[in-house]
């Protein structure tokens, strides 16, 4: 399928209902966020655990407990916008949410192209407003600290 741009991403807030695979994600009601400018990143990292012994000349690490991180959205500030709202209540809240986002990268053939999805559940840790200068629009930060696996459903050409 090749690289794709991050033009036409969708996000959405859904339900604090936690999931385990693909398809409950799918069947949560997600609410799309609007206005976001920077998507931001996630991804597995592992703790590196470091062991010096006294008897050998070379340090000795392992793999630890696995993080995804937290994703930084960063969306325009709209209080019209029904995802913008649903992310400051979620902020509130120290409940964690499901999240969708949806790639722009379904293959152009196919009975029923499908665009690539990751599913998360994530704490909304922060909302931090950037106010700027007179040229700039007011836009909100939010920390979303993802606690779980990033469940990825690929780029398909039919649906599943």
């Amino acid at each position: 399928m090749g690289i794709t741009a991050t033009a036409k991403t969708k996000v959405g807030i859904g339900t604090t209902t936690p999931f385990a695979t693909a398809t409950e994600y799918a069947g949560d009601t997600y609410v799309s966020i609007g206005n976001i400018t920077d998507v931001g990143e996630a991804g597995s990292e592992a703790e590196v655990l470091v062991r010096k012994y006294v008897d050998r000349d070379f340090t000795h690490k392992l793999k630890g407990s696995r993080d995804n991180g937290t994703m930084s959205l960063v969306v325009d500030r709209d209080s019209g916008d029904a995802g913008y709202m649903a992310l400051i209540a979620a902020e509130k809240t120290p409940h964690a949410y499901n999240f969708c986002v949806e790639l722009n990268d379904k293959p152009a053939t196919g009975a029923s192209p499908q665009n690539s999805k990751f599913y998360f559940s994530a704490i909304v840790a922060s909302a931090q407003n950037a106010f700027g200068g007179a040229d700039d629009v007011v836009a909100t930060t939010f920390a979303l600290a993802i606690s779980g696996p990033i469940i990825e459903v690929a780029a398909s050409a039919t649906a599943p």
